[in-house]
């Protein structure tokens, strides 16, 4: 299974030679990102259509190219997914000022010209053709937490502005998710592999994030995800950001795999009577798939089916979401076999599905 018309641009910065030098869990965020997202096992991208620019390959010049790669072979079907982990910077003052992200080949003394601005950022994606399209900045010392080593006539301070956030959000079908607000710090702990945005933000990908269950993660499901977990992690300390200006869709980024292994080409399996069993589940579980809370110890995630109506009902939607891989990470359909012969060890239709499962 794959995710066909994900793309995606992966950029970590963490070895500065004019900036401070950040830890490195910033690569490692960025290096665990594009894992994921090319992944069989979750998301499901395509590996050429993941690019990653780290250190030294992350230049201006490096950022532009790919950023310009992605507006001239994509199309309207697309879902762009751009991934910054670096600094960002707050440029001039009053209403001048305007935010950049800042490349490994950032100048102290040429600021402007070695950044990339807002604006310019901003074109970048209004120029993509796909009608989807998410940008996440994990800006490591976010709100001005910190002064670049520059002269203070310059105006530039760490951290990228809610402001500017807003208006890089502006467009059909863009979305941007910061890891904080502007006043304040994305957090690293001590000794973690990752930053605590990038580490739940991967969670999400991995199935941890609340879908609906048809095999898709969709944007909302990782922001609630992730501003949720944030939020508990860190209290008080750092709440995600969400910018959109006109989202009429809460629309796919990936596959919904949640670490299910992709079906061996050399070895398939019959496919499941899926309609056998609903008839023998649904008499056997009346009240639907919180009865006797078989769906839990199948390994499911009730909170990730729409649960309404009839048991009958119920069983109907629940068994499609389970044929499309969703339902949580832990449930199948011999799980859910099994889970129901503890309860009914000694009921035919049952043992003969499981064998025929085996």
């Amino acid at each position: 299974m794959t995710f066909n018309k994900g793309r995606a641009l992966v950029i970590g910065i963490s070895n500065y030679d004019e900036a401070a030098l950040l830890p490195e869990a910033v690569l490692n965020d960025a290096r665990d990102i594009v894992s994921v997202l090319n992944s069989t096992d979750y998301c499901g991208f395509l590996p050429g259509n993941v690019k990653v620019l780290l250190d030294e390959k992350a230049t201006l010049d490096a950022i532009r190219a790919e950023l310009a790669e992605l507006a001239s072979s994509g199309s309207p079907d697309d879902t762009v997914i751009i991934f910054f982990s670096g600094h960002g910077a707050q440029i001039g003052s009053g209403a001048a000022r305007t935010s950049a992200l800042i490349p490994v080949d950032f100048q102290t003394d040429n600021v402007r010209g070695t950044v990339l601005e807002e604006a310019e950022f901003s074109a970048a994606l209004a120029a993509m053709k796909a009608s989807k399209l998410l940008v996440f900045i994990d800006s490591c010392y976010s709100g001005g937490a910190g002064v670049l080593k520059v002269d203070e006539d310059n105006g530039v301070r760490l951290g990228f502005d809610e402001k500017s956030l807003h208006r890089l959000a502006q467009g059909a079908g863009r979305v941007i998710i910061a890891s904080s607000r502007a006043s304040e710090t994305s957090l690293v702990m001590a000794g973690a592999r990752n930053s605590i945005f990038t580490e739940h933000l991967l969670e999400a990908l991995k199935g941890k994030a609340r879908t609906t269950g048809d095999g898709l993660i969709r944007v909302f499901d990782v922001f609630n995800y992730v501003s949720e977990q944030v939020r508990g992690a860190v209290p008080g300390r750092q709440h995600p950001i969400f910018k959109a200006s006109d989202l009429e869709d809460n629309f796919p980024v990936a596959l919904d795999r949640g670490g299910t292994k992709a079906p061996s080409a050399v070895q398939p399996s019959a496919p499941a009577p899926w309609r056998e069993v609903e008839g023998i589940i649904a008499d056997l579980y009346p009240a639907g798939p919180i009865d006797q809370e078989i769906w839990a110890r199948a390994g499911g995630d009730v909170s990730r089916l729409k649960l309404s109506g009839t048991g009958r009902a119920n069983w109907f939607a629940a068994l499609r979401t389970l044929r499309l891989g969703g339902g949580g990470q832990n449930i199948s359909y011999r799980t859910l076999l099994s889970a129901a012969i503890e309860d009914f060890p000694h009921h035919p239709e049952l043992a003969a599905l499981m064998a025929s499962a085996q």
